[in-house]
């Protein structure tokens, strides 16, 4: 994991240090509503169901062309889905941090500009739960055994939106995690991240 924060940290700074003359820096804050569940491989039985959720959070935009720019977010989630393996449901609810980094291209269409951005994200998680009548942290571990979960999560991302002159914008995201959030069964299934987004946004 802390490679993946190198890499991110180095596109960051590759991004911005293309920063010149003409480059501007705009920030804002953005918040959404989030779809998400888990894409599941070699569970028995396993269907993962969205559920709804806030995010809230900030942009901050390096401009260094007038069709391209560099999107680092910071977003605070909340996520749920429901979950039944071997028969057996449970609600999941999740907190946590997320930072994508987005290449953006845009171009001027009618009152504003349209714009997509395909990149990184890392994602912490502060708290995960499954309730299934008994509550259970899947961040602590039981009996000597590891956590259920891990609490890393790294994946790639894409956007599509339309920003106002005057710095209001809609916008839709689809992110994927690339690596497995199971860490006690890991060796024997897969459970990745998955989530939906619709949202609104304002530029300062």
């Amino acid at each position: 994991m802390k490679k993946i924060v190198l890499t991110l940290a180095v596109i960051l700074g590759l991004g911005l240090s293309q920063v010149n003359a003409q480059t501007t820096i705009t920030g804002g804050i953005k918040a959404q509503l989030n779809m998400s569940n888990f894409i599941m491989s070699d569970i028995s039985h396993g269907k993962s169901t969205m559920g709804f959720g806030p995010s809230l959070g900030g942009f901050m935009t390096v401009q260094f062309h007038e069709n391209f720019a560099l999107q680092p977010e910071l977003l605070f989630h909340f996520k749920s889905s429901e979950n039944k393996i071997d028969g057996f449901k449970t609600d999941y609810e999740y907190w946590g941090a997320e930072i994508p980094i987005y290449l953006v291209g845009q171009m001027q269409l009618g009152m504003g500009k349209g714009y997509v951005g395909l990149g990184p994200y890392v994602g912490f998680g502060f708290d995960a739960k499954w309730t299934d009548g008994n509550e259970k942290n899947l961040y602590k571990e039981y009996n000597g055994k590891k956590a259920f979960m891990k609490r890393w999560d790294f994946g790639v991302g894409a956007m599509v939106g339309y920003e106002f002159d005057n710095g209001v914008s809609i916008n839709a995201n689809y992110q994927i995690g690339l690596i497995d959030v199971l860490d006690r069964d890991k060796k024997n299934a897969t459970m990745r991240n998955q989530t939906v987004s619709l949202g609104v946004g304002y530029r300062f």
